[in-house]
């Protein structure tokens, strides 16, 4: 079974392709890393499944790359809640992952 700690740095790493999408465009002719798309499409095919909430907060939190913070804030929820939400969305992809 996939650690959670993993699932969190896959995580940051997503949010990093997005941010830089640009870029990672840009390069695609030249140079493009392999490793990185195989993880994007493993966890945009787990998110299609997902529920409505968590579909939603991975799209927010990872592909627009807001901080729970300010995701928290543009709601109108708690701090408290994003983070709660987030382990939520951590546990669900690593059951999911674990098992494909």
């Amino acid at each position: 079974m996939i650690e959670l700690k993993q699932i969190r740095q896959d995580l940051r790493d997503i949010r990093y392709y997005y941010t830089k999408k640009e870029l990672f465009d840009e390069m695609s002719g030249v140079v493009m890393p392999s490793t990185l798309l195989e993880k994007l499409a493993r966890y945009n095919k787990a998110m299609e499944a997902a529920p409505a909430r968590l579909f939603d907060l991975y799209v927010s939190l990872y592909v627009k790359g807001k901080t729970q913070a300010a995701l928290a804030e543009e709601r109108n929820y708690s701090c408290d809640y994003i983070k709660q939400l987030n382990l939520e969305l951590c546990e669900y992809l690593r059951r999911t992952l674990s098992r494909t």
